[in-house]
């Protein structure tokens, strides 16, 4: 006979304060069944991620995971693993009673990311400029029209959702995924705040929209004047956030108005 086999750990063990134990033989109908577990908890962690990045979550939202499982389809376990991986990545905070909510930036914090998002961001617009197709351009297009449409209608959800797929196709079309995945990680934080905008820090510009240089920067193929409009998109898109950000982080203004 020979030495049981160690359970791998799994995405809560040492979370949840319990020892890693051994276990004896099991049939492969075992096995399979935690693969499959495994795979559902994989798909859960992308689709929370997917829907962090775009904003449909706000900061302080508190996930109900017997909700979130039967909106999904699947069981809580995935649920509860896949939420608690996103807390061991600071994306979601663990709150009292075990209570799973989404993060908030202080204005501190937004600042520190921002600052490295101009430099990642700024790279992979630059990268993206000279390997763009005009398909994703014409997405680009559609994306930002979205997004105006959505801020002159009061759609504030449909803005920032609309606002994520335009940044996001421009850094996909740099093809450089670890960049893409440091730009996401950031973005799984940065996300859920952008619902904080409307309508107290809608961005404003000094002339155009730094969308439309960006896309003119992409229809000329020009990899300085892509890199420099999204840098400046962030920095004059931002500002009244953090303006913002600092009044509720001193307690004059609440996180969201009554």
């Amino acid at each position: 006979m020979g030495k049981p086999l160690s359970r791998v750990p799994g995405p809560c063990d040492g979370l949840m304060d319990t020892p890693l134990k051994t276990r004896s033989f099991e049939p492969p109908e075992a096995d399979m069944a935690l693969v499959g577990r495994d795979n559902l908890t994989a798909r859960v962690y992308q689709e929370l991620r997917q829907a962090l990045m775009e904003g449909r979550f706000r900061p302080g939202h508190r996930f109900k995971i017997r909700q979130l499982a039967q909106s999904l389809g699947v069981s809580e376990t995935p649920i509860r693993e896949a939420l608690m991986q996103l807390v061991r990545e600071r994306v979601l905070d663990m709150q009292a009673a075990r209570s799973i909510a989404v993060a908030r930036l202080t204005s501190a914090q937004y600042q520190e990311l921002r600052g490295i998002r101009l430099l990642l961001e700024g790279f992979a617009a630059e990268q993206a400029a000279t390997r763009i197709t005009d398909s994703a351009i014409a997405e680009l297009r559609l994306h930002h029209q979205a997004l105006a449409d959505a801020e002159r209608d009061g759609e504030w959800r449909k803005a920032v959702e609309a606002n994520w797929h335009f940044h996001n196709t421009i850094y996909r079309a740099a093809g450089m995924p670890e960049l893409l995945g440091m730009i996401e990680t950031i973005w799984l934080r940065n996300g859920p705040l952008l619902n904080i905008l409307y309508p107290r820090a809608v961005p404003t510009y000094r002339d155009r929209h730094q969308h439309l240089n960006v896309i003119d920067g992409l229809v000329a193929r020009d990899p300085k004047a892509v890199k420099q409009a999204i840098q400046e998109d962030l920095m004059e898109g931002g500002s009244k956030l953090i303006e913002l950000l600092d009044e509720i982080d001193e307690g004059k203004v609440p996180l969201y108005p009554e």
